[in-house]
């Protein structure tokens, strides 16, 4: 990236410009450490380049206004530069809409980095007493409020599940065969045009069509482009001819070219023979390996025949599909899958049979620059979508994505193949409108981990060791940016427990009732906090009636909860938890949920939510006990007494849920 100085039209500012881009770059310079107001964490390239322009514009425009020397600048200039700047407009000048709060920041930032910077200055700066906007941070400037919580939303469940099924199916069943595609592409497309600069022969062009008669291979048809080409030039729409692709011929024979012109009778003649014998196709995936549909599992070829640059067209769909899961599935950002190089995969094998797999990157977000080596603990999926485009990597640079962009892969190349002829002939469900970003998979990556161990993506990944490598990642590199995604999920665990436990406690005011080994003890302590809130009106004359007052009651049991496939934990007393005394370690810090029996454990509670799952156990048990054969008396020994404890656990939810009061419940223990 070059940057053109000479923009700035007063050349004692130019240097002002550069002096103070060289110290956004490094803070640790001995002259920027010691400015009170400087930055102390490196400015990334982008970020200093949409400064830079801001920059250039406030120093262009102070001298538009007569301005010969920063200390005449004054904060009546700042305000109305901040005003022309806060509009955006046409290139007529006329009012289009209001600018974003986060543009009118950057410019007041970039007026106020001249006064935090100024002391480094060798030309001009402002007067020594000049605080632009009396320093107040450029955000409440702009007007800027500090949002409650994340803005960044997740991907909805109806993108999110077809997004990711199709990625996974594209990269695990398609991808193998888009890369022998490739490679075949790759290995007849000629490296240099053909060197015979004369007109194909009559005899010529009868060899060519020779040959594709005693292989029985296809004429090659034209692209849509081509053929229209050729109606625009006179051709009729019901020429037999209009498709064939006589250049195709003529490079067979080794000549570079071929015009419309050279036709003759003869030559149509012959290749009508030839068509009506063999038939047009387009040259690529003539005779494609069948592959199971998405849907039915039935057999289909794997694709239809294609000109090459619907060949070129499929890999850059298959390369973002591979980009899909590897943020999708890894929570990695867009500065760190950028990153990625050829070559990045790394394994471990552990122990024998067990593989740690892991992605060598960078990050950049805060660190100075050319970032800091960091390395990725991620699943076998992930690892296979990145070996998948390395595959599928053309030269060029390194860079296995390249700089990452995407949102346009996902509009102009994922989508519209899952949702079109393509997707359909393969089962694909169709990916419904709407916003997808990296942020928003890395969000939607860190809230199923914290909200859902048994959502939406356990339908194609197993939530429990996505858990389980995000969690070697951060032991590995404590300060590393999975332990940073880590955080993230811990704090939206934080989120749910409260949120669950806000909702069981109105439950319980409405007369649904936990039940299990542990519901008694969780139903005191609903009593402690209805009987505070009731008290406190009482006791002062603030009423505490609001759901953060709720919240803050419920917030030392909510760090208690741990979710479970079919019950809730509430993990108070280690030395209470059934698992942990099964497993023989009393002072674990977690339940281990793999040994979890619920029906037993003091606890552990059952709710409403989880009685489908019990549910489901009971009707699988009586057809598995019906199909069991009676000689096999112990196992349908086993079976039964697993179907009466489920048997007993379900009416116990149904039974509490029906309970009016929490004395009759108790009564009924």
């Amino acid at each position: 990236m070059t940057w053109d100085f000479t923009e700035v039209v007063n050349p004692r500012w130019r240097l002002v410009a550069k002096e103070v881009t060289l110290a956004y770059w490094a803070p640790t310079h001995a002259a920027v450490v010691q400015l009170a107001r400087a930055y102390r964490t490196p400015r990334a390239l982008a970020t200093c380049t949409r400064l830079k322009h801001l920059l250039f514009e406030w120093l262009n425009w102070l001298s538009d206004q007569g301005v010969l020397s920063l200390r005449e600048v004054t904060q009546d200039h700042c305000q109305r530069f901040l005003a022309l700047r806060s509009v955006v407009r046409d290139k007529h000048g006329r009012r289009l809409r209001e600018a974003s709060v986060s543009h009118k920041r950057a410019v007041v930032t970039a007026v106020m980095d001249l006064a935090f910077y100024g002391d480094l200055f060798t030309t001009d700066r402002y007067d020594p007493g000049f605080q632009p906007w009396g320093f107040a941070p450029p955000s409440v400037v702009a007007g800027w409020k500090k949002p409650g919580e994340n803005k960044t939303p997740p991907v909805p469940d109806t993108i999110l599940q077809p997004l990711l099924g199709a990625c996974l199916y594209i990269v695990d069943t398609l991808g193998p065969h888009v890369v022998s595609l490739l490679r075949q592409v790759e290995a007849r497309r000629p490296r240099t045009a053909p060197t015979v600069r004369r007109r194909p022969t009559f005899a010529d062009m009868a060899r060519a069509l020779e040959e594709h008669r005693s292989g029985g291979e296809p004429l090659v048809e034209l692209v849509e482009t081509q053929v229209r080409q050729r109606l625009t030039a006179g051709w009729h729409p019901d020429d037999p001819l209009l498709r064939v692709s006589f250049q195709q011929l003529a490079s067979r024979v080794g000549c570079r070219e071929f015009r419309p012109p050279w036709i003759t009778e003869n030559l149509r003649g012959l290749t009508e023979e030839t068509l009506n014998a063999v038939g047009l196709a387009k040259p690529w995936g003539r005779a494609a390996p069948t592959v199971p549909r998405a849907d039915t599992q039935t057999p289909v070829p794997w694709t239809e025949p294609l000109h090459t640059r619907e060949v070129l067209y499929l890999v850059a769909m298959v390369r973002h599909a591979a980009l899909t899961v590897t943020g999708a599935v890894s929570g990695m950002r867009n500065s760190e899958l950028s990153e990625l190089l050829v070559g990045c995969r790394r394994s471990v094998e552990i122990s024998p049979g067990l593989v740690r797999r892991s992605l060598a990157s960078k990050i950049i977000k805060g660190q100075a620059l050319g970032g800091l080596d960091d390395e990725w603990v991620v699943l076998e999926e992930v690892h296979r979508a990145v070996a998948l485009a390395e595959e599928l990597h053309r030269g060029g640079t390194v860079s296995l994505f390249g700089r990452v962009s995407y949102h346009s892969g996902y509009v102009s190349s994922l989508r519209p193949w899952v949702n079109g002829p393509a997707g359909r002939r393969l089962g694909l469900a169709p990916i419904t409108d709407g916003q997808v970003n990296l942020r928003m998979l890395r969000r939607t990556f860190a809230m199923e981990l914290a909200y859902r161990p048994n959502g939406m993506l356990a339908a194609k990944i197993a939530l429990k060791h996505l858990s389980v490598v995000t969690t070697e990642g951060y032991t590995a590199r404590p300060g590393g940016a999975q332990a940073k995604l880590l955080a993230e999920v811990n704090e939206h665990e934080q989120d749910r427990n409260l949120a669950l436990a806000l909702a069981e406690f109105r439950n319980y005011q409405q007369g649904i009732m936990p039940s299990g080994p542990g519901a008694r003890e969780l139903i005191n302590f609903f009593e402690h906090v209805d009987g505070e809130i009731a008290r406190q009106p009482a006791a002062s004359p603030r009423v505490r009636a609001s759901d953060q007052d709720l919240r803050n009651l419920l917030a030392k049991r909510a760090g208690t909860l741990h979710l479970g496939a079919a019950n809730y934990c509430w993990f108070a007393d280690p030395g209470k938890a059934l698992c942990l005394k099964l497993a023989g370690t009393p002072n674990a810090s977690r339940p281990l949920a793999g040994m979890c029996d619920s029906a037993r454990c003091p606890q552990a509670t059952h709710h409403p939510c989880h009685r489908t799952v019990w549910a489901e156990t009971v009707d699988q048990n009586k057809v598995l006990i019906g199909s069991i054969s009676r000689s096999r008396k112990g196992e349908r020994v086993r079976l039964q007494a697993e179907l009466d404890r489920a048997q007993r656990v379900l009416d116990e939810i149904d039974a509490a849920a029906g309970t009016a009061s929490p004395e009759e419940h108790n009564a009924d223990h």
